[in-house]
């Protein structure tokens, strides 16, 4: 079925919805094998924080799991599929990044902790840096993840259970860096 991209986010919301897993990885790993998630695709500017917030919850962070999704999925529409490319910035990492943001609460007017998720994204944005293109939003979601797992237990003491990331998706990715990325398996 050829799914648009409101319809693909309202998919992944659901699924979430139903996850208790505290591990975003496996989350991901759930959803990104649905038929509403290409291997490449604005969807994972939803995706990719939506398995954040729903680990963060099912861990026993503090947020009403279905609004913060909401609100994730609102923010994670208005980027453009390609940012990675066209405007150098990932969109697996600001989808984290947002839902980051919903977690502490910030805005664009916080005083506070305005700053506290940019950090994450610059640390995030230079470790996909590190590895190079081209694009992989497989890749580019787990680096993200694991980034963000970081900052939540040092911000939050909350632990997300992650494994070592071995990627399942580079078969279905043409432009797989094979050997370069460091999920690669084979």
């Amino acid at each position: 079925m050829n799914y648009s991209l409101q319809q693909r986010s309202e998919l992944i919301i659901a699924e979430c919805m139903k996850i208790n897993d505290t591990n975003p990885y496996e989350i991901f790993r759930i959803i990104a094998q649905k038929d509403f998630v290409n291997i490449h695709g604005p969807e994972h500017h939803v995706l990719d924080g939506a398995c954040i917030l729903t680990a963060f919850h099912n861990a026993g962070g503090n947020i009403e799991l279905y609004s913060a999704l909401q609100k994730l999925m609102q923010e994670g529409l208005r980027m453009p599929g390609a940012a990675c490319g066209l405007w150098g910035v990932c969109g697996a990492v600001t989808s984290i990044g947002a839902a980051l943001a919903i977690i502490d609460g910030t805005g664009p007017l916080s005083i506070e902790d305005w700053g506290s998720h940019m950090e994450y994204t610059s640390a995030a944005l230079a470790r996909l840096a590190e590895i190079g293109g081209p694009r992989c939003c497989k890749r580019d979601a787990f680096s993200s993840m694991e980034q963000a797992v970081k900052y939540i237990k040092d911000r939050y003491s909350i632990t997300l259970n992650i494994p070592p990331i071995k990627c399942e998706f580079s078969s279905q990715n043409n432009q797989c860096i094979g050997k370069r990325c460091p999920y690669n398996i084979s």
